[in-house]
């Protein structure tokens, strides 16, 4: 066995882990810049409610569609190569978004973010995974990945409110542009180029399952939690899983699969997606919730609820960038055991959010949980590249870029949809006498239709409605805060239990053994095949 240390990282590699994050931060901007852009937009183009639902909804979903296809795409035809394409494309896009002069051209163009996003996501971690051989390094450059992540989402809506207090509704797309030219500029010289040996073509057919699998099943989802269970949601998840069922079938039997099905038979590999896919879960309800909670209940505009939830984000960023420096005394399961634990007290303390403290409570108890749920996130993400093999460590950040976006979905649709329930039970009962019957079925469905219904009452009995309505509320926050915890606490028993031996980034066993895989494939650590470093090294 050859006992030489891993390659470390040098100036270059770092240097370009600073070009690498700056898709990063725009693609996760774009999920959220254009929030408190749809009013002005609205005003402009003039789009239906359907139409504004898509131009707010179809970037996310067609990144969630394309992730898959595009680590796969990255593997076969060079990760850089796929990188710089993508980021041509998306400054190309921004540019038609930010000059759209309908509601149509809009949402096509959106679309087109979309995919292009899709291709950045896993080129950036893939690309790290190769250039970062050493765990350790690797753990700091994939948390600088993910604080980059969530300050991009944090800073969307900021940094879209500030624009738009000097120019028009479009610019908060041209930010794309400077970030991609300059990408394009540094990445060539910086960036190095990696393409999986023997990769065989992709196949199309699995590319269009995949697609009507992921995009059926995540619309069915957010449909859910956004009207309830109809037909439609049903009729769009059910679809989703029977062509998800063929795609999985025919992956077994390809040559050439688009998803290698023996990545999932590594525990490490697993054990770390399905925490970080029930991690993403059990803040998303939760999250949906808080947000409405600081704009219903505490009054506050979009903005000032914007900047109550920054303390959160900072929390979680420092807790993912403590991450490497915890692991290098501690096993990961034990860091994200600890840091869940403390996830949970967050969401307990958001069961007693109430009265005049409620905006104390809930701002400290958002602030613990993302610090808890910094780690987590980080070293996950670290175990599910560092356990694929090099040659599929695209699909493998696809993969867990999707579980992500099903997280979010499924923690919207069944931790907000058990919210919703309490708030209309609690509603029903909540609604003062005097209302109209038709204004008084509008405020038991949703506290933003009580806060409408009020608006066109009589002070007094707009003053009884919406008291009762926040109560109700309240109590539905108390439920997904609830729920939030037992998952989080689930998740603690989860990574004691099967990741309790596992390094960070997803290296041999306790007493030096080597993972059991079923593919020809060795870590990034310590008797790795020698065989395996030069050729994967291209720095062109």
């Amino acid at each position: 066995m050859n006992t030489t240390a891993p390659e470390r990282a040098g100036r270059r590699e770092w240097t370009g882990l600073a070009v690498l994050v700056l898709p990063t931060l725009l693609v996760s901007m774009d999920l959220t810049v254009l929030h408190l852009a749809v009013p002005v937009l609205s005003a402009d183009l003039r789009p239906t409610g359907t139409q504004l639902l898509w131009i707010t909804d179809i970037y996310g979903f067609l990144i969630a569609g394309w992730l898959i296809t595009m680590g796969a795409l990255g593997d076969r035809i060079g990760r850089r190569r796929l990188l710089l394409a993508g980021g041509a494309a998306f400054g190309a896009a921004s540019v038609l978004a930010a000059m759209s002069d309908s509601a149509e051209m809009l949402i096509a163009t959106r679309g087109l973010l979309g995919v292009a996003g899709a291709t950045l996501m896993p080129s950036t971690l893939s690309l790290i995974r190769h250039m970062f051989q050493d765990p350790a390094q690797r753990t700091f450059a994939v948390s600088t990945w993910m604080t980059t992540f969530m300050v991009g989402g944090a800073i969307g809506p900021l940094v879209g409110g500030a624009l738009l207090e000097k120019f028009w509704w479009g610019s908060v797309f041209l930010l794309g542009v400077p970030v991609m030219l300059l990408l394009l500029v540094l990445g060539p010289a910086l960036l190095p180029e990696y393409r999986a040996p023997g990769a065989g073509r992709l196949d199309v057919v699995s590319v269009l399952l995949s697609l009507v699998a992921v995009l059926t099943a995540v619309y069915g989802v957010k449909r859910l939690a956004e009207h309830g269970a109809d037909w439609v949601a049903g009729a769009a998840v059910l679809t989703g899983l029977a062509v998800g069922a063929v795609f999985l079938r025919r992956q077994r039997v390809l040559r050439d699969p688009l998803i290698d099905l023996r990545l999932f038979s590594e525990r490490t590999f697993s054990a770390a997606l399905s925490t970080q896919t029930l991690g993403v879960f059990a803040m998303a309800g939760t999250q949906f919730f808080i947000i409405q909670y600081l704009q219903l209940v505490e009054g506050l505009s979009p903005l000032q609820a914007g900047l109550w939830t920054l303390p959160s984000t900072a929390a979680g960023i420092v807790g993912a960038m403590l991450a490497p420096a915890v692991v290098r005394k501690v096993r990961p399961a034990y860091a994200m055991g600890a840091g869940l634990l403390l996830a949970a007290l967050g969401f307990v303390a958001m069961t007693r959010v109430a009265g005049d403290s409620g905006l104390a409570v809930l701002v400290a108890g958002f602030v613990v949980t993302s610090f808890g749920l910094g780690p987590t996130m980080t070293l996950t993400t670290d175990m599910i590249i560092g356990s694929a093999p090099p040659e599929r460590a695209g699909a493998a950040s696809a993969i867990s870029e999707t579980g992500s976006e099903f997280g979010l979905a499924m923690g919207l649709a069944v931790i907000g949809s058990a919210g919703t329930a309490v708030y209309r039970a609690e509603a029903a009962d909540a609604v003062p006498d005097g209302v109209p019957a038709g204004a008084a079925e509008v405020a038991r469905d949703t506290l933003g239709g009580a806060v409408d219904v009020a608006g066109e009452l009589p002070a007094g009995l707009a003053a009884r409605l919406l008291d009762g309505a926040r109560e109700a509320f309240t109590s539905a926050l108390h439920t997904t805060a609830a729920l939030s915890c037992a998952v989080t606490l689930a998740l603690v028993v989860l990574v004691m239990t099967l990741l309790r031996r596992t390094p960070a980034g997803g290296g041999p066993q306790e007493h030096g053994e080597a993972l059991e895989k079923t593919h020809d494939d060795s870590d990034d650590v310590p008797g790795r095949r020698e065989e395996n470093v030069p050729e994967k090294r291209d720095t062109i």
